[in-house]
């Protein structure tokens, strides 16, 4: 690296940082609405009514189908002809939520499809009621198999919510793309976001295997 790399990283380091905080909101609130409206999907595609299961496997189709950008695209730009209008950063964590939120609903559906049949023909047995075995057997242990992708999805939610970037979105990349452009110092830039970057993503990774540790133990 060039000798003066340092130095342009100290200067460079509080602009940056700022576009981090945006990121770790971005990422949270989607990682949240994600989880929600997976988790919603999953349901839907348990139910025992045929429509309720063709809505979601139809819901989870098209949202796959789409790239996330297009979707960011389609609720900053087109919601608003429609009179719905956003701040980039709620369009942001709204495309990325939705976006992810399939992926979340497949975690779901393999943690609920992990549980062994057994154990819910005892709890019925029980007398238990639809709702207490979802609340105190199934969800429990769908969690505990969902664990893994869930933390994986979590961290690729975390690298791709540079795609809001595109969107105006002042996160790491966005102010990481203005700051070399005004600067000239790509590499000193860029260098960073992606230091920046795998500090964001190594301590949610070590998170999440710590959460499956506790589970698993429990």
């Amino acid at each position: 690296m060039p000798e003066d790399f340092w130095g342009r990283a100290l200067e460079f380091l509080p602009i940056l940082m700022r576009g981090v905080l945006v990121t770790i909101q971005v990422t949270a609130g989607a990682l949240v609405l994600s989880i929600v409206l997976g988790l919603l999907w999953a349901l839907m595609g348990r139910s025992r009514v045929g429509i309720v299961r063709t809505t979601s496997r139809v819901v989870i189709n098209v949202i796959r189908g789409i790239p996330i950008i297009v979707q960011l695209f389609y609720v900053y730009f087109v919601l608003p002809e429609m009179g719905l209008s956003l701040s980039a950063m709620a369009a942001g964590i709204i495309g990325l939520g939705v976006a992810y939120s399939v992926y979340q609903a497949e975690n779901f559906r393999a943690g609920f499809e992990s549980v062994d049949p057994a154990l819910i023909e005892a709890a019925q047995s029980l007398g238990l009621s639809e709702r207490k075995i979802m609340q105190r057997l199934m969800l429990p242990l769908a969690l505990r198999t969902a664990m893994p992708p869930f933390g994986n999805t979590s961290v690729m939610l975390l690298k791709d919510s540079s795609i809001a970037s595109t969107i105006t979105v002042a996160e790491l990349t966005r102010a990481g793309q203005l700051l070399a452009v005004s600067t000239f110092q790509n590499m000193t830039v860029y260098t960073l976001i992606a230091l920046l970057y795998l500090a964001m993503s190594l301590p949610l990774t070590l998170a999440v295997r710590h959460l499956e540790r506790r589970m698993a133990r429990r």
